[in-house]
């Protein structure tokens, strides 16, 4: 992935004023990806930021961008927990949170995870609607 496509897909992220940016980018393999993934994310950590694959397609993988710190705040809000636990998920943590997306994402026989927009600084009331 280029820095030229790390700016303009997450910028909002890498300014401070969303909490997390999804988009896709294509790929040779996963073993590559992850090695520019953990490069990256040695650059990104100290600045607060940490970015993760989320699914792979067979072309392309969805990427996620965040800020933790931000994640945690937002997920500890009352109506976010009372969303995530409405929608099952179990854990308090925003790593935990996180983990359950992520195999939300890659179930291909469940429906979207529409709690998403929680993990991208949506308010929790917008994803209620949903």
């Amino acid at each position: 992935m280029s820095d030229e496509m790390l700016v303009k897909c997450g910028s909002p992220t890498l300014a401070g004023i969303k909490t997390g940016n999804l988009f896709t980018c294509p790929y040779t393999d996963r073993k590559t990806t992850m090695e520019e993934l953990r490069k990256l994310n040695r650059k990104l950590v100290p600045k607060g930021l940490r970015i993760l694959p989320l699914r792979y397609s067979s072309e392309r993988v969805l990427i996620y961008l965040y800020r933790p710190k931000s994640l945690e705040r937002d997920l500890a809000k009352e109506e976010a927990v009372e969303l995530l636990e409405k929608a099952g998920y179990r854990h308090k943590s925003a790593n935990q949170c996180l983990i359950e997306l992520i195999h939300r994402i890659n179930d291909l026989e469940a429906e979207f995870p529409h709690e998403i927009g929680l993990f991208l600084s949506y308010p929790p009331e917008d994803v209620r609607g949903f």
